[in-house]
């Protein structure tokens, strides 16, 4: 026999055994390892969304002080219509009633469009446009209100009133003697009010004078059995004395 045939591979039988040794070893541990892992939950199933409170719930669930009781509304105007001027013939009549109309107004029963609107209806356009109505945009917001600040004072429970002081008309001011009326029919009116505002927190008189502008027979442009308003001026530099 050669020595060739005669010697074994070195390291062959001995590779062999560590080999089956690790295989086994590594069974083993698979085995415990598998017979030691804790069997894993079932995740839980989500629950409903939380949903955010809505204002209502808040508004519900507040437990803060309650407001002041509101101020009592003021008093009714005699003989004067909230949405619409008296039918007269009495020009003094009317300028006392539109006066007092454009300064009495009630957040707590009306809206802004409510008291502009109802305000509006007095306003009459003449045909020859010379009083239009973004004049009388413009002296009704003289008067202190807008949509802007009138739902600030809603907030408050505002109210405003006023009443007469005085009147004067046509040829008892200056500006007028010095300035006739154009046409006949056609008058002027200087109204001082005393005005009351009031709120849950404020309180505040004052003296406020309303220029009115009046057209009652025999003027072509007026109806022929009552005056009508047909401007009227709260901007103190377009007072009329």
């Amino acid at each position: 026999m050669s020595l060739t045939r005669r010697i074994a591979l070195p390291g062959s039988s001995s590779q062999r055994r560590w080999l089956f040794l690790a295989f086994a070893v590594l069974s083993v541990a698979t085995v415990l390892f598998a017979l030691t892992r804790p069997t894993p939950r079932p995740a839980p199933e989500p629950g409903p969304a939380l949903s955010a409170p809505t204002p209502q719930s808040l508004a519900a669930s507040s437990t803060g002080p309650q407001s002041e009781a509101p101020t009592m509304a003021p008093p009714a105007v005699e003989g004067l219509d909230r949405y619409g001027p008296p039918r007269t013939t009495d020009f003094r009549k009317l300028a006392s009633a539109a006066a007092t109309a454009i300064y009495t107004w009630d957040t707590r029963t009306a809206s802004y469009s409510e008291v502009y609107s109802g305000l509006r209806s007095w306003w009459h356009v003449l045909p020859d446009g010379s009083n239009p109505l973004a004049v009388f945009v413009q002296e009704f917001e003289a008067t202190g209100i807008n949509a802007g600040t009138y739902q600030y004072l809603a907030g408050q429970q505002a109210n405003r009133s006023a009443r007469v002081e005085s009147m004067m008309c046509d040829s008892e001011l200056a500006k007028v003697r010095e300035r006739p009326a154009p046409w006949m029919g056609l008058h002027v009116c200087t109204v001082s009010l005393r005005v009351l505002d009031q709120s849950i927190s404020a309180h505040n008189t004052y003296t406020a004078p309303v220029s009115v502008m009046l057209n009652c027979p025999p003027a072509a442009s007026a109806p022929s059995d009552h005056c009508i308003m047909v401007g009227f001026y709260a901007a103190p530099n377009r007072i009329v004395y």
